[in-house]
């Protein structure tokens, strides 16, 4: 079998300060900038963590070829601009015209875009591939565990396949799946029928890690329920969406999507799945500590036996964030914190200077606050440089999944106690070596702070003392009630248990 390959990930949060543009998704970061042709198949080894590198690994086992289309990536943000939008989707499209070119399509999108002119960009995308093709051509799509999953979505392709984990670990296997789905379907699966549920209420990024409850005994249930048979019909594959939240639009929350060789089979396991998130909405929440409280907390504990570890999340990158707002920074340095880190912190023109003064030297520096995510000054101080780095390295940890990371330039910063990892491209903190490069060990430290909101758990908790999750000034919003919604649907709750949007 000839598949079309493509792809378009973008995870949008609708109340950051920066958009997406073009050149966004030219530019490599822990991923691989945007492919276009022949290169496409050939940058995606079959170690990486990413969904297209288990899609290829798998189907190429069964021995079919690939149709290169397009596939990139950015890093959240603000809206995906209508030029980016259109001369990416443009490229996947274009490649599908030859419709003898191909037998079925994959394609590697997030779920969570929204453009500055098309609110539901995978419902677009989907839907224009599915013009291109025609209604008999198999489509398959791999979505990310936030995807915000619509009607116009299921109804385009034939399945979507999600990832189980926060963190997202299984990326690649979730692109594997989605090629054993394929395959079923190329060797005769029998056309499948298609359930779709949504719940009335939106779930903090932060209450949707699957390494602790609700969300891992929901995830263990969806996996139970692939291959068995309900009612009159086998299931063969459900998904359970938990949705990003600082999305504003119509879409946005959290859903079930089945797929059975019979309607009621569909349904069936929809129905349990919705059912059983449903009653857990109570247990969806998660402790917010304040910068103050979060230091003070961790000074006194003062551990030997791994950091606590303080989630700075509300300016994760992964999320929206710039990472460069500095609430827990200046906080670290009021309490005058030791054996204390910060990572990852974006500031090129900090970076820049640092290297300017060389390793060794003393260097006055307003450190970040320079792109708008909070309210807030630059940390204005001397810093000893201590390490510069091109900010190149091969990540190690489970999320980002053996990558090569490309940060620019990058410091490794110390006044007083503290230490910051200061780059030049934004990346959320989520693998170690994104300290290790420039000399810092994050298992001797006392205190780590990361820009990240979940990601992280995967390399760092197995080591940490403690984790606190901290409601410092960012765009990425913890407590979704502080979000100034306009565009959800009526009567969702925006907080677990909460008031209904629209009331």
């Amino acid at each position: 079998m000839r598949i079309a390959i493509g792809g378009f990930q973008h995870e949008t949060n609708t109340f950051a300060p920066t958009k997406a543009d073009y050149r966004a998704f030219e530019q490599a970061d822990s991923w691989p900038a945007l492919q276009h042709g022949p290169s496409l198949v050939g940058v995606f080894n079959a170690g990486m963590n990413i969904p297209i590198a288990g899609f290829i690994a798998e189907a190429s086992k069964a021995g079919h070829t690939f149709v290169p289309l397009a596939w990139c990536h950015a890093t959240p943000s603000a809206h995906v601009t209508e030029d980016a939008f259109e001369r990416i989707t443009g490229m996947i499209v274009d490649g599908l015209r030859d419709k003898k070119a191909y037998d079925a399509v994959y394609l590697d999108l997030h779920g969570a875009m929204v453009c500055e002119h098309v609110d539901d960009g995978e419902g677009e995308i989907l839907e224009r591939v599915r013009n291109i093709i025609g209604p008999d051509v198999t489509l398959v799509a791999s979505l990310d565990l936030h995807a915000n999953v619509t009607e116009r979505m299921v109804m385009n392709a034939d399945a979507l396949i999600i990832y189980r984990t926060y963190p997202h670990i299984d990326m690649g296997e979730t692109g594997a799946r989605a090629a054993v789905h394929m395959e079923a379907i190329f060797k005769g699966l029998p056309k499948q029928a298609k359930a779709f549920r949504q719940v009335d209420f939106l779930i903090p990024l932060t209450a949707q890690c699957t390494m602790s409850e609700p969300a891992a005994g929901l995830y263990r249930e969806v996996a139970a329920l692939d291959g068995i048979v309900l009612g009159n019909g086998r299931v063969s594959s459900v998904s359970l969406s938990t949705g990003f939240p600082p999305a504003d639009f119509v879409g946005c929350g959290a859903s079930v999507v089945a797929y059975g060789d019979t309607e009621a089979a569909a349904n069936e396991a929809a129905d349990k799945i919705a059912k059983r998130l449903a009653d857990s909405e109570p247990l969806f929440k998660e402790k917010l500590w304040s910068p103050r409280d979060a230091v003070a907390y961790a000074m006194q504990k003062n551990s030997t036996n791994g950091p606590v570890v303080l989630a700075d999340t509300q300016d994760n990158p992964g999320a929206g964030g710039n990472g460069d707002t500095v609430g827990v920074l200046r906080e670290l340095l009021t309490q005058k914190a030791t054996r204390a880190a910060l990572g990852v912190l974006f500031d090129p023109q900090s970076a820049a200077d640092a290297a300017a003064a060389g390793e060794g030297a003393t260097v006055r520096l307003k450190l970040g606050a320079k792109t708008g995510g909070a309210e807030e000054e630059p940390v204005d101080a001397e810093f000893e440089v201590v390490k510069i780095t091109n900010g190149e390295f091969l990540a190690t940890g489970p999320f980002y999944g053996g990558s090569h990371m490309s940060l620019g330039t990058t410091a490794r910063l110390r006044v007083g106690g503290v230490e910051i990892v200061v780059a030049s491209r934004k990346a959320q903190c989520a693998d170690k070596e994104m300290l290790r490069h420039t000399g810092i060990e994050p298992s001797t430290l006392a205190i780590l702070v990361v820009k990240s909101s979940v990601h992280f758990r995967a390399d760092f908790q197995p080591m940490a003392s403690e984790v606190l999750i901290v409601e410092s000034p960012g765009p990425n919003i913890a407590d979704l009630t502080k979000l100034p919604y306009k565009h959800l649907r009526q009567g969702i709750r925006v907080m677990p248990q909460g008031k209904p949007f629209g009331s």
